[in-house]
């Protein structure tokens, strides 16, 4: 029988020590923080997945800026919106309501400041709304102005117009809040400032407290209550 050819077999050769991995090379030393001396609170870090808008200064100037950020955050998500306002353009306030409410943004609103006029419709807007006893919002009905040339046909169709809105807004801010229709009147004519304390006192509002207790637990996720069966 005819023998098969024999394989020759590869020489051995040595194999060279393991390198490091140049990125095993330049990994710089660990080093340890120093801890925080006495009396230093270490700060917490951000929630996951938790955005923060300001609603700063007047709307109208901003709202451009503003309303670009409203549409830009992921639909349904949850974060903050921090307010200090005077209001602005009604139309700007009812946009910004409407695009928190169509694109099911959980807001939680904080009046840091004022929150006043047309401000007012995105904080009624918001999932949940934490005030301090500090803070200031001014209710008053629907304001219009016009050009000085204007004419008198275009005058009677703006205050056609602005007799409607009137009424209109109202019955929004009524559903948002919620709140009585007629109890909001109080409020809306012929205008009234309303403190923190008092949104709180007739349950529109949570109250946020400057010098007490856990700040970051205050403006937190509000607890979830149990469903019974």
């Amino acid at each position: 029988m005819p023998r098969r050819p024999l394989r020759s077999r590869q020489p051995l050769v040595p194999r060279s020590p393991r390198r490091a991995k140049p990125e095993e090379d330049d990994r710089p030393p660990h080093r340890l923080n120093p801890a925080p001396g006495p009396g230093v609170t270490p700060e917490r870090p951000p929630r996951k997945g938790g955005w923060e808008l300001a609603l700063s200064g007047d709307l109208t100037d901003r709202q451009g800026e503003l309303m670009d950020q409203l549409v830009e955050l992921p639909r349904g998500s949850a974060g903050t919106l921090w307010f200090d306002s005077p209001g602005g353009s009604v139309y700007t306030g009812l946009a910004m309501a409407s695009v928190l409410r169509l694109r099911g943004l959980r807001a939680t609103a904080v009046v840091a400041g004022e929150c006043s006029s047309a401000a007012i419709l995105p904080f009624a807007a918001c999932e949940r709304r934490l005030v301090t006893r500090h803070a200031t919002l001014l209710f008053h009905p629907v304001r219009w102005h016009s050009e000085e040339d204007v004419k008198r046909e275009e005058a009677v169709e703006w205050a056609r117009h602005f007799d409607y809105m009137e009424r209109d807004i109202d019955n929004l801010l009524a559903k948002l809040l919620p709140m009585d229709r007629e109890a909001l009147e109080k409020w809306t004519r012929p205008g009234k400032f309303v403190t923190g304390g008092e949104l709180v006192e007739v349950g529109l509002a949570e109250a946020v407290d400057l010098f007490s207790g856990d700040l970051w637990a205050q403006a937190g996720p509000a607890p979830r209550t149990r469903r019974r069966r």
